[in-house]
């Protein structure tokens, strides 16, 4: 299989068709978390070798992903508080001139039509290497399970412990984690926090919400809690997090 690494930036060529790639298969909420819109440019713009493509021989992607750089010092008590929170104080340390010493994978992706080639192993190790490369001698990410929206009520604490009859996690992309020798730490109990209003959250989830109260949305990890004297509902969603090197 040919397949070549390419920095996002340096291959402006496929910036549209990664567009129409990586919006595929997210629920419409995901793309609504306001701590991650607020420090997106600045995360493209700071951490450009981070952010990488694996393109095939006919320069069609078949995955992506991209990550931050932290300062960690290995203690499960000091992580950040997940995907929100690492996006934070990446931007904040490099801003104030401070020195990262860890690799925070934020998202790993593989085309639909590609997955189950051993594609998503290889682009979370070519995201490793890269923070090796930048002199970052851990490798962390806030793990956010595929098969946990079908158990929304399920604390991820628990969930995180579900075993397969061989001992690898239940969770596929928690199985590909530990597969590569990545060990799960912790939940991220607010790793993501999506916000709007009720009639937001209407059109993102394709359902009416009558009433406040907690709401199972289809494709959410947690349920979202709508209050309609403030229009405004709430999805806290945890993540796992888990250590590479």
């Amino acid at each position: 299989m040919d397949i070549r690494t390419f920095v996002f930036a340096g291959r402006p060529d496929l910036h549209r068709q990664a567009d129409t790639i990586f919006s595929a298969d997210w629920p419409e909420f995901i793309f609504h978390d306001p701590v991650a819109d607020r420090h997106m440019a600045r995360v493209r713009e700071f951490f450009q070798n981070l952010s990488l493509l694996l393109v095939d021989g006919d320069d069609q992607i078949v995955a992506g992903g991209w990550g931050v750089p932290v300062r960690w010092d290995g203690a499960i008590g000091t992580l950040p508080g997940g995907y929100d929170d690492a996006l934070r104080q990446a931007v904040e340390l490099h801003e104030e001139g401070g020195r990262a010493d860890t690799l925070v994978i934020a998202a790993a992706q593989v085309r639909r039509d590609r997955q189950g080639q051993g594609l998503a192993a290889q682009m979370l190790r070519r995201l490793a290497d890269s923070g090796e490369h930048a002199g970052l001698t851990r490798v962390i990410a806030p793990v956010r399970p595929a098969l946990k929206a079908r158990y929304p009520l399920t604390p991820m604490g628990r969930f995180m412990t579900w075993t397969r009859p061989d001992g690898a996690p239940l969770d596929p992309w928690l199985r590909t984690h530990h597969r590569l020798g990545a060990r799960m730490l912790c939940p991220a109990e607010r790793s993501m926090v999506m916000t709007g209003s009720v009639a937001d959250w209407e059109r993102w989830a394709g359902m009416d919400f009558p009433d406040s109260g907690s709401y199972v949305v289809p494709g959410a990890l947690a349920p979202m809690v709508l209050d309609r004297d403030r229009d405004l509902g709430e999805l806290v969603e945890p993540n796992v997090w888990v250590q590479h090197r």
